[in-house]
Formats: C-alpha cells, structure tokens, sequence
C-alpha cells in the first residue's frame, strides 16, 4: 500500500500535497479557488447507513418524507449510477476513504477471516494507508468526522485522529454503533461517557448528537477550507428513535414506523446544516455529497420497497446490494435539478477530493475524478472496470464495464451475466448468449485484485 515507490509519509513530505500549476490555474478557471486567496472549496460529505436506494422522495419513495434531501437534488445533481465500496459497512467505508476497491483496500470485509483485532477481529487502517482527510489535511484543510468510523479499534492505527481527521466523535466500532442510546461514545481519542444513557436510561439520542458536532464543526471552522465526513448511523438497526412522527399514527408495524422516522430526522438534520452554510455565507462554497453506505438490509416490500427496482439488498453482489443513491450539491458549479446515469463509486471520492483541493491524486488507487463530470463536461466513465469483492458467504465477486454487470457467487461458480441496459433488475442471466464480454469479464478478473492477510482466497481456481 503505497504512493507509487513512496511510503504515505514520503508521499506527503515529497510532493507537499502542494497543487501543481496546472491544477492551480484549472481550479481559478472553473471558480473553485479565487485568485486573491486561492480560496478551497469546503467538502462536506455525508453517508446513510443501510438507506435503500429506494428510501428518498427523490428516487421514487412515496411514503417516507424526505423533502430537504430532496431539495438537494433539485439543486445539485441526481446520479443514477452510482456504487458504494461494497455490500456492508466497514469496507465500503475503506473504499471510500482509500479510493482502492475491495480487492486493494485494507480493510475487505467487517472482520477479518485472518488476525484482526479483538474478539470480532476487526481489521484497522495501518500508519501507510493514505486517507482523503490525510490529503485534504496536508491541502490546508480543517477535518472532521462524527458518526460511524468502522476502520480502527481504540489504541490502533486506524483511529480517525491517526488517519487525518483533527477532530472526532462517535463510534469506532461498528457493532457498538447498533445502539442509538450507548454508554459511551469517542471524542477524538477518549471515552466520553453519556450520563444521560447509564443505568438504562435513554436521554442522549447519538444520532442528534452527531447533528450539533457538525453543526459546531462548520461554525468553528468557518474560516478556513473545511472537510466534513458525515456518516450518519440512521437507518441501520437497531429501530430505536425518541419518536416516530410524523409516522406515529400509521398503522404499520413499528420497526416500518422507525425506519421511516429514522430517516425523516436525518432529512431535518440536513435541512438544519444546509440552513447554517447559508447563515454563514458558505453555501456557494461549499460542495456536498449524499449517498448510502451499501443497499437496504431490509426491502421492507409492500410499502417501502427500499430496494426500488433492484434486486437484492444488503450482502447482496446484485444491485439492490451495492448501487447507491447519490446527489451531489455545488451552487453555480454543479447544475442545478440535472439527473445524470455516469457510472462512478466511492473509490472515485479521494481523487475528486485531491482536485477540487487543487493537489494531486496519489498514484496507488483505483478510482479517477469525476469532477469533470460534476461540472458538466464531457468524460467517459463507463469505458472501465468497477470491482467488489464480498467474503461473509464463501467468496463473491462483482465487476462493471460498459452496461454489463458479471457476478460470481462462490470460487468456483460460473459468471453471472446482466445487461443493465435493458435489465436493471438482473433477472436475465444472458453469459451463455455472450461467451466473448464473459470472456473479457475472466480475463479482468485474472488481475483485479492483490492477496490480503486478512481475506485470503484459496486459489484453486484457474479464474483468479
């Protein structure tokens, strides 16, 4: 896991993170940066937990109120085809932060099948793995964090304040995360006991918490680039919620009533923190991000249908497991009510990042920019290979090229075939029609990926 030939710390010392001319000069052209000040735009990006890519008003929902996220897309742009880093938690977030797919990144899977650390064997960040808030930090930028992080257990190498964020609240591990009224939380790197949660009681709501820190957040740092990570913990399970207005008088079963609650609060949220970037006069300075984690862990059919037209969900290789609703948000940059189906995913977020901030991407991953896509111009992002690997049931495989999606469900399976041209739903199996596209798919799939410590895979198969 290295830059290029460079360690992480050479990387950073070696090229300053300093812009090369060219970007400086692109960043003045397009607006980014002003000329006087080289002012940086504030990035702030936040992340569902388990939202369906159905759950949004914008998307097709009809019974859940999402009008402030909807708004965003009415002034930003809708992405139709857009992938998280993989069907569950802690390793799309490894994508995400690493711009390397599950086949690169370090952390593959939610525990390691190798090591790992504690009883879950959860697998940290190591000291040379370079995040987006690393580059974003050595950029000039102030960064943050409040929510789940799911990528280092106290006292390793993969806390958020050793991987590039200044400050941090919330849960380091994912399965204490479960809880929304936990005995503790982390600020930066101490416990913080919640007095209102001991003993049983249920007073301190994390989710609000995670609210108030990012509105704090943006106010204390006002005055310089800011880099906010948002990854909020609704509507992962468990169902619990001071409240289920505006649902409470439904009459659906009350985990239906908390889920959509769940995700009416976080709506509110976000309508409060877009509010404050306009108080403030950040708003057209500021560019976001919104998507999910990975797909639904429940379809909730019948009347949510979380999935939308999908098939599957969470720990699924199939698109209702790993496609994402994402709406990006950037006041006379990013058009304004525009649907776009460019094909891009989580890995692509650390280089976008790296030139909106006017600095060079590092060399090592596996995602490209797609700022020009952002900003209306014309690139090409379909014309390459998408990548996930999945370990919790035997080992699976996706990949994306062009319209065509190939699955391999196990070592030894044949691939699956799906033109999602014409079949989004991937009902149709259609490898035997098309022995050559499966037979590029094999010859990617030769070289996609690199061993793990962690995940190993038992190569008795001539296909990897």
């Amino acid at each position: 896991m290295k830059a290029g030939k460079c360690t992480r710390r050479e990387f950073l010392q070696a090229s300053g993170l300093a812009a090369s001319s060219m970007l400086l000069s692109n960043c003045e052209q397009a607006g980014w940066i002003g000329s006087a000040n080289r002012r940086k735009p504030n990035i702030i990006f936040i992340l569902a937990d388990d939202l369906g890519y159905g759950d949004l008003g914008c998307y097709g929902q009809q019974k859940i109120h999402t009008p402030n996220i909807d708004k965003l897309a009415d002034e930003g742009m809708r992405f139709t085809n857009c992938y998280a880093g993989s069907t569950v938690c802690a390793p799309s977030r490894s994508v995400l932060m690493t711009g390397q797919h599950t086949g690169h990144t370090r952390v593959r899977g939610n525990s390691g099948k190798v090591g790992g650390v504690g009883p879950q064997k959860r697998v940290p960040l190591k000291p040379q793995d370079l995040t987006v808030a690393e580059i974003l930090k050595q950029a000039g930028y102030s960064t943050g964090i409040t929510g789940k992080w799911g990528l280092g257990e106290p006292d390793t190498s993969g806390v958020p304040n050793r991987q590039g964020f200044d400050q941090w609240f919330g849960y380091l591990n994912q399965r204490n995360a479960h809880s929304y009224y936990p005995p503790y939380l982390w600020r930066n790197e101490e416990k913080m006991i919640l007095e209102g949660n001991q003993n049983d009681q249920r007073r301190q709501y994390t989710h609000d918490m995670f609210t108030d820190f990012a509105l704090d957040f943006i106010r204390n740092y006002k005055t310089n680039p800011i880099f906010l990570y948002l990854p909020y913990t609704v509507p992962h399970a468990k169902y619990e919620i001071p409240s289920t207005e505006p649902y409470a008088k439904e009459s659906w079963p009350k985990d239906w009533k908390v889920h959509a609650a769940m995700i009416t609060r976080m709506d509110r949220d976000i309508g409060r923190i877009m509010a404050l970037l306009k108080e403030l006069g950040l708003d057209g300075r500021t560019i976001v991000f919104f998507c999910s984690d990975n797909g639904a862990a429940q379809r909730w059919e019948g009347l949510f249908d979380s999935s939308g037209p999908l098939r599957g969900r969470k720990r699924d290789m199939y698109e209702g497991g790993i496609r994402t609703p994402m709406i990006v948000r950037w006041p006379g940059k990013v058009a304004a009510g525009k649907t776009s189906d460019a094909v891009w995913y989580f890995a692509d977020f650390l280089p976008t990042a790296a030139v909106l901030a006017g600095v060079e991407p590092p060399k090592n991953i596996d995602g490209v920019s797609v700022v020009d896509t952002l900003l209306g111009k014309k690139q090409n992002l379909s014309d390459r290979f998408l990548y996930w690997e999945f370990f919790e049931r035997g080992f699976n495989q996706a990949v994306r090229w062009r319209h065509w999606k190939a699955v391999r469900l196990g070592l030894e399976k044949s691939l699956e075939l799906y033109d999602l041209s014409n079949d989004i739903a991937e009902k149709n199996n259609v490898a035997r029609q098309h022995p050559d596209i499966v037979a590029k798919f094999e010859a990617y799939l030769k070289q996609a990926r690199t061993e793990s410590v962690h995940w190993p895979v038992k190569q008795t198969s001539e296909r990897i």
